[in-house]
């Protein structure tokens, strides 16, 4: 399902650089070389150990990283008008297979990949889901070098972590941190992620990235940050990461299939209503229905505003979206939805989605 009016929440996304969008820096890692004590004072060492374990780390992971520019296409009362769009991306394979977010190449005409060794390639888009933020795209190259997977499952608070990315679009750089929170729930435009938390500096153009741990493995692809929606002031500290867990099962289903298999959908575009129109009470409505789809074999009509799904009400598609993560391809569930005024109650069966951007 893709929502059309986006609600306003404290999160955006991490990314979009060039002709649309602004983007900010990336702080440098500066190591501290110390040396220890005398063995008279034993009790108190201090060594550069930490240091090099950094350093180490950033030299396994950094070529890893790679800058993606999206070619992309605006309409207006202007016309039509193009520009790029850039983010970060990271090898995942030798023969150059690369995961970076949905969102850094969404609506995208053309994708380019640059290495760190400046070579640029054409890159093909294998597949994208947008309710992970995840996509693939595929460079024809080979003996590339490329990340290897952390099990997120066994991150700890407090664990070191090293985001690299392409923040600006001015090239690949590094900021460093711990995990601060583990299964943290976000909404991001409103699809309901768990998502590691960093309080490594995340900028625009990060997204996309690596974030990885002390032995230079990838534990989290960066997506997000927290920003202030009273006055939008950018809020350090708070930046988000896809735990590396589901960024490895999600891209083994583009690979494969195109698109991630047996995730259920009722095949409908949906619609937030915030406040009273003319004829339509707040809430969430169905806007289009896909031939073929659950809603239609159901009798879902546009226009319909869903109250319940699954015997929890529905006011937001936070909500559908939630229970949806919670169901099954060939579940039967009942729904109810206001029409000319009146409740309906329809029983339906959960089909498949094929579709990456529904």
């Amino acid at each position: 399902m893709k929502l059309k009016i986006k609600n306003f929440c404290i999160i955006f996304l991490v990314a979009l650089l060039g002709a649309f969008a602004g983007t900010l820096g990336a702080n440098e890692l500066i190591n501290e070389n110390t040396s220890p004590l005398s063995a008279n004072n034993s009790q108190v060492v201090y060594t550069n150990k930490e240091s090099s374990d950094v350093k180490s780390a950033i030299e396994a992971a950094y070529d890893t990283v790679v800058r993606v520019e999206a070619g992309v296409v605006e309409e207006s009362i202007f016309g039509q008008s193009t520009g790029t769009s850039s983010g970060s991306g990271v090898i995942i394979s030798d023969d150059g297979y690369i995961v970076t977010n949905h969102h850094v190449i969404e609506g995208a005409q053309t994708i380019k990949v640059c290495t760190n060794d400046d070579i640029e390639y054409d890159a093909e888009l294998v597949g994208s889901d947008e309710k992970s933020d995840i996509a693939v795209l595929k460079i024809d190259a080979s003996d590339l070098p490329y990340a290897t997977f952390a099990d997120s499952d066994s991150i700890e608070i407090g664990d070191d972590a090293i985001a690299i990315g392409n923040p600006l679009g001015s090239g690949i750089s590094v900021t460093t941190g711990i995990i601060s929170a583990l299964h943290r729930e976000i909404t991001i435009d409103n699809e309901v992620m768990v998502l590691l938390q960093t309080n490594a500096e995340i900028n625009s153009g990060n997204s996309g990235g690596g974030l990885f741990n002390i032995s230079g493995q990838l534990i989290g692809i960066v997506n997000a940050k927290t920003t202030n929606a009273a006055n939008g002031m950018t809020v350090e500290g708070l930046g988000y990461a896809i735990p590396s867990n589901t960024v490895l099962r999600v891209a083994d289903e583009l690979i494969e299939n195109g698109y991630v298999k047996d995730r259920p959908t009722l095949g409908v575009t949906v619609t937030q209503v915030g406040n009273s129109m003319q004829g339509f009470e707040p809430g969430l409505y169905i806007t289009d229905i896909q031939e073929g789809s659950a809603a239609e074999k159901a009798g879902l009509q546009t226009y319909d505003r869903i109250i319940e799904f699954n015997g929890e009400t529905i006011e937001s598609y936070t909500d559908l979206s939630s229970v949806l993560n919670e169901l099954s391809v060939g579940d039967k569930v009942s729904m109810k939805v206001i029409r000319n005024d009146q409740e309906i109650e329809v029983q339906l069966t959960l089909q498949e989605n094929t579709n990456t951007n529904d």
